[in-house]
């Protein structure tokens, strides 16, 4: 580990990945390395708001504190709380986070990903993922032999160290509903703060809207919150005025968006997600 720079975490759902990552972050802060965390996980967050891929420098062990909730130091939004058919603007997202990380002085970076392993996708998003962020170290935590096609996959194209474990049998497992719940959960949390509205002119997104469309169809949907230098500055979500006509911007951050990219969830009242399909929204391919 004392030579590692980039170290990629790869395991099912609950296989403990957060709490490893977590013990290799506070060992190398004892060696006085200058650490960071970058949270892949799109869904069960760590650091930031669902739908987003989030950077956290770690200065100090209260900084890994699993019960202490995160604010990142900068985040990507992707704008999907799952990896399947956000492939590029995850890797993306990631790849610039990691630059910026060692741009700011971060010798050691461990990475989370999500718990997708399994099937076709599940060997593409950690392709990919390995193709673009070229780990020194990724560490696998198996049950059984679901990772052998990803990590098979990893050792026979790239020269990156492979080395995996055992999913230690402490590690408790979540059910469908008590995730859901944790992503609505942070969700919840994240627009708690005070918040901010702005009005917004339809020619500010990314896709651009159709001739003729409804902004009524955009009322909830979650959007990213452009810096106007490649990156994003936080998320927020749309509201529509059905008497006004207008839409508003509803972010717990305080500075105006150069522009906003629009996302592929919808919030509900209670800050469940629900999936939304721009190509059916916007009646093209």
């Amino acid at each position: 580990m004392r030579d590692k720079r980039t170290v990629l975490l790869i395991g099912g759902l609950d296989s403990g990945k957060s709490t490893l990552g977590r013990r290799m972050l506070a060992e190398a802060l004892e060696a006085g390395r200058t650490c960071a965390f970058l949270d892949g996980d799109l869904g069960q967050k760590t650091v930031g708001p669902p739908a987003t891929v989030s950077l956290r420098h770690v200065r100090s062990r209260e900084d890994l504190e699993p019960d202490r909730p995160a604010a990142p130091d900068a985040l990507a939004f992707v704008g999907s709380t799952s990896p399947q058919g956000h492939l590029l603007p995850l890797v993306t997202g990631l790849a610039r986070l990691l630059a910026r990380a060692r741009a700011e002085g971060a010798d050691l970076v461990v990475i989370d990903t999500s718990g997708l392993v399994s099937g076709i996708y599940g060997q593409l998003v950690k392709f990919h993922k390995v193709e673009m962020l070229e780990p020194d170290l990724v560490v696998g935590l198996r049950r059984g032999e679901e990772l052998d096609p990803v990590l098979g996959v990893i050792q026979r194209f790239f020269p990156t160290e492979v080395v995996s474990f055992a999913v230690h049998p402490a590690v408790r497992t979540t059910s469908v509903e008590q995730r859901a719940k944790n992503r609505e959960q942070a969700m919840r949390r994240y627009f708690d703060a005070p918040l901010q509205r702005f009005r917004i002119k339809p020619t500010v997104f990314m896709p651009a809207l159709p001739p003729l469309f409804d902004p009524a169809q955009l009322d909830r949907l979650l959007v990213g919150l452009s810096d106007g230098a490649g990156g994003y500055t936080g998320a927020g979500y749309l509201e529509h005025s059905p008497g006004e006509g207008l839409l508003r911007l509803i972010s717990p951050v305080a500075d105006p968006p150069k522009a906003l990219r629009l996302g592929s969830v919808r919030l509900e009242e209670s800050y469940r997600v629900k999936r939304v399909d721009l190509r059916n929204l916007f009646g093209t391919e």
